[in-house]
């Protein structure tokens, strides 16, 4: 799994002819545009699914996959993940990361006390929020923000950060 990427959940059908709409995973929506295929996670098995038409309604996007031609094809797939290949995947900006790629790493402050592991990202309209799992089970909400995420070394899966007054409280 590590060479893939999930852009996408399934989260309902669209229509009676095999239509599905996507909640995006990924910053870009109009990346949909650009793909030929996507890998459904069945839970079971993947599959590889070529994408036949792409069109946006809100925030969601609606895709035809080939092959897929009425709703009793496609609805059991509801809930399930879209997923690409890393390589298809845009290219990143300086200290952008893949949510995929910093989880689990260990959070450490400016002074090299451990706080605990990175285990989930919240988005918001602000920032982005990281929450860090300490080792007595309780979490800690960091902001993602350059006054506190330090830095980030994603070979070594450490993330040093600077606790800003309140944030333990």
């Amino acid at each position: 799994m590590d060479n893939l990427l999930r852009v996408g959940v399934i989260s309902s059908t669209h229509g009676i002819k095999g239509e599905v709409k996507v909640f995006p995973t990924t910053d870009d929506n109009k990346r949909f545009t650009k793909l030929k295929k996507v890998i459904l996670d069945t839970g079971k098995e993947q599959l590889e699914l070529e994408i036949e038409n792409v069109r946006f309604f809100k925030q969601m996007v609606i895709l035809k996959f080939k092959g897929y031609d009425n709703i009793n094809e496609i609805e059991k797939y509801k809930g399930k993940d879209l997923l690409i290949a890393r390589e298809e995947a845009v290219p990143l900006q300086e200290n952008e990361y893949f949510i995929y790629d910093i989880i689990d790493s260990a959070v450490i402050t400016e002074d090299g006390q451990e706080l605990g592991v990175l285990t989930e990202i919240l988005t918001t309209a602000a920032n982005d929020v990281y929450v860090v799992k300490t080792k007595d089970n309780k979490e800690i909400l960091l902001p993602s923000i350059r006054e506190c995420i330090l830095d980030i070394d994603i070979e070594n899966k450490v993330i040093k950060v600077h606790l800003m007054n309140g944030l333990l409280d």
